[in-house]
């Protein structure tokens, strides 16, 4: 019998799914709830338990796992009489890994608090192949004796793995970290979309300017899609419009200023009313195009 803590997973998307895997390839006994039937057998064939509910796959779990899209899923999954903070027994460690607002993430830890329920806010950064590759960054909110407890947990799904401060930071920083990345996108499409018109050879050009002070951890994961038009998604645009709205109506909170950020926010609004919502977020490179004279094919 394994010493390791039992682990709940609810929520086996894009991201869920190779995570969880990766938690079983590391010994941990995982049982797992989604509304996807194929993610279920997907996760019983890597060794998992497949539940029937979220009752079930919680009851008897030491770490609860959750890694949904928004703030209203997330509230779905946790209150209610079939929900999370009703079945999961008292000392429990909830870690929500979903990407959400500060504030629901403060409000999920009282409540869970008032059934002995201990939550971390987990979101994390590195899309599908940081995912898959187990190379995530993962940024806390919630109490150090938490955080040591989780920490052997999440350190079979991330590399960077940091307590950023209460309860509601990780989501802060999260929000703070969807603001950069849609910013250097952006930036990127528009120099990719320069670089085309002005006759460069382009995978030339991307590969010596991510080996200057132009580089980024963006350009490396994203450059095959630019040169590609491959836009199969590793993170949405439907989410990355999302979290532009947790970080903007966040930094009116606390009278921050974006003055590029709240831009780009405005073109992936644009691209997903054009309906490439379901695209990964270098489809922001469509919406340069578009401005340029482009015509857009599919």
């Amino acid at each position: 019998m394994s010493n390791l803590p039992k682990i709940a997973w609810i929520g086996l998307g894009i991201m869920g799914s190779p995570m969880a895997e990766n938690l079983i390839k590391a010994g941990y006994a995982v049982s797992g709830f989604t509304l996807e039937a194929d993610k279920l057998e997907r996760l019983a064939k890597a060794g998992g338990t497949a539940a029937a509910s979220i009752a079930e796959a919680v009851k008897d779990a030491d770490v609860i796992i959750t890694m949904v899209p928004a703030s209203p899923q997330v509230e779905a999954i946790a209150y209610g009489p079939d929900g999370i903070v009703a079945n999961a027994k008292s000392g429990a460690l909830l870690i929500d890994m979903s990407s959400i607002t500060p504030q629901t993430s403060i409000d999920l830890a009282k409540a869970a608090a008032d059934k002995g329920i201990r939550v971390l806010d987990a979101p994390v950064s590195g899309g599908e192949a940081g995912a898959i590759e187990a190379v995530l960054s993962i940024m806390v909110g919630g109490d150090q004796a938490d955080f040591d407890t989780a920490r052997p947990i999440l350190e079979a799904l991330g590399k960077t793995i940091v307590l950023c401060g209460p309860h509601g930071s990780g989501q802060t920083v999260k929000a703070a970290n969807q603001l950069i990345v849609a910013i250097n996108i952006q930036a990127c499409a528009e120099a990719v979309v320069f670089l085309e018109k002005s006759g460069v050879d382009l995978p030339a050009a991307l590969d010596v300017l991510n080996g200057g002070l132009a580089g980024s951890t963006v350009l490396t994961r994203k450059k095959d899609n630019f040169i590609s038009r491959d836009f199969k998604p590793g993170f949405r645009i439907d989410l990355h419009h999302k979290d532009m709205g947790i970080v903007t109506d966040a930094a009116r909170t606390v009278g921050a200023a974006l003055p590029v950020g709240s831009v780009v926010a405005n073109l992936v609004a644009s691209l997903r009313a054009q309906g490439d919502g379901s695209l990964d977020h270098s489809a922001l490179l469509r919406g340069v195009e578009r401005l340029s004279g482009h015509t857009i094919e599919g």
